[in-house]
């Protein structure tokens, strides 16, 4: 879209709003990490900005806001604070996928969007339970009941925002002879759900990444969503809703759509995170001297080059993520299909950088008076959201093996 500087665009009015957001953020990060509170007040401040319905479609009167802006606010976002990056990232992912392929009825996301008129609405994408496995059916049962809905029950676990969601994506199977899986959507305020308070993490204090309990919570039929014969939500996906569409710009089916979303979604909060630490670390050595000498660390070459190896972990990986993000925005099988790889590199680099960041720094980097260690334990924490390394490395395997085995 075609914007002029008297007639921004929402995606543009959006971002224009981002440094006030992060300031904002990043003031009352410490505060929630130490108390593990929610940090209802950032996100209000996001919601404000237009940010926290930056992805809900054109077709429903949103901005549609692309990967490639999604990646740009979670990025900035995450040096604000982490967990309020988290939780937002969710409810974008869940807006985009309704506007590739409007799964949730029409009524029931017209709700949302008038709740969200009047206040943040935050939504997520229930699959992790207990013990859980990639690839096997969901533990949370559906039963029918005898109005011809669903009797939801079962624990989801690492929530994020689980306190304060006003609608939650559950994956769950049913009871049938032969199961089905799908998605069943399920209003935050429903009788029978309840918020089990588990969360006691390192890092992402203030993402109340609780587990959900479901007890014989109602979904009316039209909400159950996606039923597919014995199909478990694949790792690290949005689960089956979207399995049976292909996207309507190309051939990439919608799940790995949704796939390619979240990995480079969560990947540039980690990143934006990173970001912060190599910055604080930056003013440090500014202001740090050593004892022999007068001049601040920085001046020093050991030092730089430091630095320097941290600036050029995060610049491979911001430009790894950027670079994909349009491509899968034009729903290239290629760029798709990389996005796993993509992620795990990027949060490697992340975590690496932030490491090298506190050795550098020595106590300083370490002490509860800097943010540096709350940037490693949050790094440190993304990762329970993430695809298992060893998933994405199998995946990645596989199809390398399958390429070198064409004529």
């Amino acid at each position: 879209m075609t914007t002029t500087p008297d007639d921004p665009s929402p995606v543009a009015a959006a971002l224009a709003g981002l440094p006030r957001v992060v300031d904002l953020l990043a003031a009352r990060a410490e505060e929630h990490d130490r108390d593990a509170t929610f940090p209802y007040q950032g996100i209000e401040a996001v919601h404000e900005a237009g940010l926290l319905t930056l992805t809900v479609g054109r077709r429903y009167g949103g901005p549609g806001g692309t990967l490639a802006d999604t990646v740009r606010v979670l990025a900035q976002l995450g040096r604000g604070d982490a967990s309020v990056a988290l939780v937002t990232a969710f409810t974008l992912l869940r807006h985009a996928e309704q506007a590739r392929v409007a799964a949730w009825p029409a009524a029931g996301y017209r709700r949302l969007l008038t709740e969200s008129r009047r206040g943040p609405v935050l939504v997520s994408t229930l699959h992790a339970e207990p013990g859980g496995r990639p690839g096997e059916l969901p533990a949370t049962l559906a039963r029918r009941d005898t109005e011809g809905g669903w009797l939801l029950s079962g624990r989801k676990t690492y929530c994020a925002g689980a306190e304060a969601l006003a609608w939650m994506a559950v994956t769950a199977r049913t009871d049938e002879p032969e199961p089905r899986v799908g998605t069943f959507l399920v209003r935050g305020e429903s009788e029978g759900v309840e918020v089990d308070p588990t969360w006691d993490q390192l890092g992402l204090r203030a993402s109340a990444g609780h587990d959900v309990v479901l007890d014989a919570v109602r979904v009316p039929a039209e909400l159950a969503l996606g039923l597919t014969v014995a199909k478990a939500p694949s790792a690290g996906g949005s689960g089956p809703a979207a399995d049976d569409a292909d996207d309507a710009r190309g051939a990439v089916p919608a799940a790995e759509l949704a796939r390619a979303w979240r990995d480079l979604a969560l990947a540039a909060v980690v990143l934006g995170v990173a970001r912060s630490a190599a910055d604080w670390l930056v003013r440090f050595l500014h202001r740090r001297t050593s004892a022999d000498l007068a001049e601040p660390l920085g001046g020093l070459p050991r030092y730089r080059c430091a630095l320097g190896e941290i600036e050029a972990q995060l610049i491979g990986a911001e430009e790894l993520v950027n670079g994909l993000a349009p491509r899968v925005d034009r729903a290239e099988a290629e760029a798709v299909a990389r996005t796993g790889p993509a992620q795990l590199l990027a949060t490697r680099a992340a975590v690496s950088a932030v490491q090298q960041a506190v050795t550098l720094t020595g106590n300083p980097g370490l002490s509860r008076r800097h943010p540096l260690e709350r940037y490693l334990r949050d790094v440190l924490s993304c990762r329970v959201h993430f695809t298992p390394d060893e998933a994405v490395l199998d995946a990645a395997g596989r199809a390398a093996l399958a390429r070198g085995a064409r004529p």
